[in-house]
């Protein structure tokens, strides 16, 4: 099998790979949406992300690859363990990278419990399906808007909560099911409806790069990973272990990235004058910008930091606006934020008090 292409071999796509790697600072945010035309190296970015993801520490042994650090997370087989056993063996492995076919069914997404067989010997087992083997990984479908909606539904839930519970005949079974949901599609084949395209946190409308140059950089480095893949991947050895580390360090950090009441104020002050339906568009924001403050080293985030999670979180949230003729920069946006900032946010004085976001506690509204 040849070596996965290097993320940081990539050319262009900015606004794609930002978002990926937010998400991998942060699971919490809810995964993202890459829409674009074909051959835009969507697949291989979500594959090449998985790939240079730090290792992770999971309980020895177990289906779904539970924290040993988070007993609150554990699956229903690894808390009868701990108490029967007061102790759990402590491994590790690479962050898991799971394609989920178009044709899945629900079964195969939540897996499934043997009723029979708890019925007659009074045991519980449960078959893990694709949602446990994705835990503390990449999921990653291709073409989601061919995908059943009421799978698509599932699968969005379970990103939002962070477990998935399966219940039969008054026999249950939970285990965690946090990940990195990755969904692309190509809108000349259908679009999302509404309802489901909202639940993705953030989304990227990508396509193909016009520089000529750019468009050569491409062709070379394909021929030169098609030649030899090992060689390519030594290469970019470096850059993917410095992004790597980077986003090791993000994730440590990103639980310690506070804000203040003015930055809440200029995320709502934002979304309401772009006329944004619901809340669900605050709490991403908010979330991609402690998730960038961290993966740049930083405790508290910014106007910069705002803007440019507004630029992934809200094109595919807005009816009539700017965002559907031309796209907003980042750059336009942290303008429009100091702005309404100039307008109607308090004064400096009022905002020393800083709070600090408890990122278990703020789940998003299902």
């Amino acid at each position: 099998m040849p070596a996965i292409f290097p993320f940081t071999a990539i050319v262009g796509q900015e606004r794609m790979k930002r978002a990926l790697i937010l998400n991998a600072v942060d699971t919490r945010i809810g995964g993202v949406l890459i829409r674009g035309e074909r051959g835009t190296a969507k697949s291989t970015a979500a594959r090449s992300l998985a790939a240079l993801l730090p290792h992770v520490k999971i309980v020895q042994d177990c289906r779904f690859g539970c924290d040993p650090d988070k007993s609150g997370t554990w699956c229903t087989e690894c808390k009868e363990r701990f108490a029967a056993a007061k102790n759990l063996p402590i491994a590790e492995r690479a962050t898991p990278f799971i394609n989920l076919p178009v044709s899945a069914t629900e079964d195969r997404v939540v897996g499934t419990l043997d009723i029979e067989k708890a019925i007659q010997k009074g045991e519980r087992h449960f078959e893990p399906g694709v949602l446990a083997s994705a835990n503390r990984g990449l999921l990653y479908i291709d073409e989601v808007n061919l995908l059943d909606d009421h799978v698509v539904d599932i699968l969005l839930d379970s990103a939002a909560m962070g477990v998935n519970t399966v219940e039969r005949e008054g026999i249950s079974f939970a285990h965690p099911a946090r990940f990195i949901l990755v969904g692309t599609m190509n809108p000349e084949e259908g679009d999302l409806r509404p309802q489901l395209l909202d639940r993705f946190a953030l989304s990227v409308d990508i396509v193909g790069i016009r520089d000529a140059r750019q468009r050569v950089t491409i062709m070379e480095r394909n021929l030169l990973y098609e030649r030899d893949s090992e060689a390519f991947r030594k290469l970019w050895l470096v850059k993917e272990d410095e992004l790597s580390q980077q986003i090791a360090r993000g994730r440590e950090l990103v639980d310690q990235v506070t804000h203040t009441t003015r930055d809440l104020l200029s995320i709502a002050a934002l979304t309401s004058s772009l006329n944004v339906d619901g809340h669900r568009a605050d709490l991403v924001i908010l979330k991609a910008a402690r998730a960038e403050a961290a993966f740049e080293g930083r405790t508290k985030i910014n106007d910069h930091d705002i803007a440019l999670a507004a630029e992934l979180a809200l094109p595919h949230r807005i009816k009539r606006t700017p965002f559907q003729q031309a796209e907003m920069t980042t750059e336009q946006l942290q303008e429009r934020i100091e702005q309404l900032a100039g307008q109607s946010m308090p004064s400096e004085s009022d905002d020393e008090s800083e709070s600090k976001q408890d990122g278990e506690g703020e789940e998003k509204k299902t």
